[in-house]
């Protein structure tokens, strides 16, 4: 019997929408403009990725989407203003993934010129409508850069909790690295006005 196909996903905001990524040398080369570039990577958990590593990370990704039940979501950032989203170069990801009794984590890259412009807000609000609403979890978690202070004031600014600081999360570049957790329940989250 072949297995069900995934219902491809599908978050428009007022300026962004998140879709699918496609196996196609435009994704690629977008997913590399955010993966690549050492100054957004220096808040991500790995180095900056080649094109050939970003490559396969779609791979993985379109992968992670036929799994039954789907528990990861990564998902390709577009601005309305380009069009039609499954033909719009991508500015960056969006990552959800469900783990647990109901709950689930978020994160996000943006590429660096799209940076200061609200996007990061966006985003969160329409995974955060996705999990509680679609998915129906109960909590949401992010781990952010002690040194990220854009992210940590998204974060504060779509209703979540500083948990803790989680010392030497993370091994890269020769040293340890701590991160900061956020949390957000169903009932805290306030979907903002239109």
């Amino acid at each position: 019997m072949k297995p069900e196909r995934t219902r491809a996903v599908r978050l428009t905001g007022p300026r962004l929408a998140i879709r699918e990524f496609h196996h196609t040398p435009a994704d690629v080369d977008a997913l590399h403009a955010v993966f690549g570039d050492p100054e957004t990577a220096r808040y991500l958990p790995f180095e900056p990725r080649d094109r050939e590593n970003c490559a396969d990370q779609i791979v993985l990704y379109l992968e992670e989407a036929e799994h039954r039940p789907r528990t990861v979501f990564r998902l390709a950032v577009t601005l309305l203003a380009d069009g039609e989203p499954d033909h719009a170069v991508p500015i960056g990801n969006a990552a959800l993934g469900v783990e647990g009794q109901r709950a689930g984590f978020i994160g996000y890259a943006l590429r660096r010129d799209t940076w200061g412009q609200g996007y990061a807000s966006e985003i969160t609000g329409l995974l955060n409508d996705f999990a509680f609403g679609t998915l129906g979890l109960h909590r949401l978690w992010a781990r952010v850069d002690p040194e990220n202070t854009a992210s940590a004031r998204v974060l504060t600014k779509a209703g979540y909790q500083l948990e803790g600081r989680i010392r030497h999360d993370l091994h890269l570049r020769g040293t340890w690295h701590d991160a900061l957790q956020y949390s957000l329940l169903e009932h805290e989250w306030v979907r903002p006005a239109g």
